[in-house]
């Protein structure tokens, strides 16, 4: 590994450089997205429908949704690869989860985000905020409210 690591040393460093960019991409998104999420963003089976508007015209639409696709699966890709070299792989991959559209992908959100230690840290960075808590599908009261 080493001898494969010293004779391919720019590859090496790039892929290093790709990790860090993305380990900072995510500090800096993650809590940024999560703050502006609607409190009632998760509290329906469907995605609220103010968004899924398209705002823009229909070619700038679909450059937007080719482009945002493609680099959520370079992340995606990214991440595997990094999962077996040094990097943030897991965190890659969902970072690129998060753009790409898929069907079910909504629902898919809605799990991760109703798991305990998930649904607590999105809780805790939205009280630091002054945003109130998200609330889930089937609740009346802000979910984690008694987690945090």
């Amino acid at each position: 590994m080493l001898g494969w690591i010293q004779s391919h040393e720019t590859v090496f460093l790039l892929i290093a450089g790709a990790s860090l960019l993305t380990f900072a991409a995510a500090l800096a998104i993650v809590p940024w997205v999560v703050v502006r999420i609607p409190a009632d963003y998760f509290a329906d089976q469907r995605r609220p429908e103010t968004f899924k508007i398209r705002r823009h015209p229909p070619v700038a639409w679909l450059l937007l949704v080719i482009v945002k696709n493609f680099f959520g699966g370079v992340f995606v890709v990214s991440g595997i690869i990094m999962l077996v070299l040094p990097g943030q792989g897991v965190l890659t991959i969902l970072l690129g989860i998060a753009l790409i559209n898929f069907p079910g992908k909504f629902r898919l959100e809605r799990w991760i985000v109703s798991r305990g230690p998930t649904l607590r840290f999105i809780n805790h960075l939205r009280r630091k905020r002054g945003r109130p808590f998200l609330v889930l599908e089937g609740t009346t009261k802000p979910a984690g409210d008694d987690l945090v």
